[in-house]
């Protein structure tokens, strides 16, 4: 089942604060960028986020949850009403990335 358009822009709309989030459509899906880098996406309503390092510690307790069948497990972000706490997990997950190819 595809996500809702609406979800998306209440994460988006939560997600404001900051510079540089945008997000690309993909099969019904959407995929959340920041500063260029993929930090997570919306998955059958769902918000999802790379388990990295920070994204662990920041959220000890969440669940792990494929984005798809067959997806690698990402972490379950359960606080999505909390836009300054999402800010500081976008921001902590994409300075846990490698830089991409230029």
């Amino acid at each position: 089942m595809p996500s809702d358009k609406g979800y998306l822009d209440f994460i988006l709309d939560q997600l404001s604060p900051l510079d540089g989030v945008t997000y690309r459509a993909m099969m019904g899906e959407y995929i959340i960028y920041y500063n260029g880098k993929p930090v997570g996406g919306i998955y059958d309503d769902r918000f999802l986020i790379k388990p990295t390092g920070s994204a662990k510690r920041l959220l000890p307790d969440a669940a792990l949850e494929a984005p798809y069948e067959g997806g690698k497990p990402m972490i379950s972000v359960d606080r999505v009403d909390e836009g300054a706490f999402l800010c500081e997990l976008v921001r902590s997950v994409e300075r846990d990335l490698p830089n991409g190819k230029k």
